[in-house]
């Protein structure tokens, strides 16, 4: 069974940066397509970013443009097994519970329900 371990959030100002961890263990990153997603208080899920099988990474369309400016990076060390989203230039709004989640299809692209296993999430709070 796939276990995902997020680590990395916290308390921040604006304008700070974090990068959050995702250990995953019970399988390799060769059988796997892995995200990034949030939740916010009384909203949905949204999914982030995705690195697919084959290291394809896809971004959201809502983040799309702040990834091109470097605000949100997806990326992984397979050595390590392990997940990072690094996020530059916080904003209040990204105040969020960020989850990382596994999937075995090729290209889950951001469909939480095509991702199966879920870490417990890591905690972002961004003070203005």
């Amino acid at each position: 069974q796939v276990h995902l371990a997020e680590s990395g959030g916290g308390s921040v100002q604006a304008g700070g940066s974090l990068r959050l961890s995702c250990l995953i263990s019970g399988e390799s990153f060769d059988s796997l397509s892995m995200g990034w997603f949030r939740q916010a208080p009384g909203k949905e899920r949204e999914g982030l970013a995705t690195i697919d099988k084959d290291g394809t990474t896809i971004y959201a369309e809502s983040i799309a443009a702040d990834s091109v400016k470097g605000r949100f990076v997806i990326s992984q060390d397979n050595a390590k097994n392990t997940l990072y989203l690094q996020i530059n230039s916080l904003k209040p709004e990204d105040t969020a519970m960020y989850f990382c989640a596994s999937s075995y299809s090729r290209r889950p692209r951001l469909v939480v329900g095509l991702y199966t296993y879920w870490g417990q999430g890591t905690q972002v709070t961004v003070s203005s």
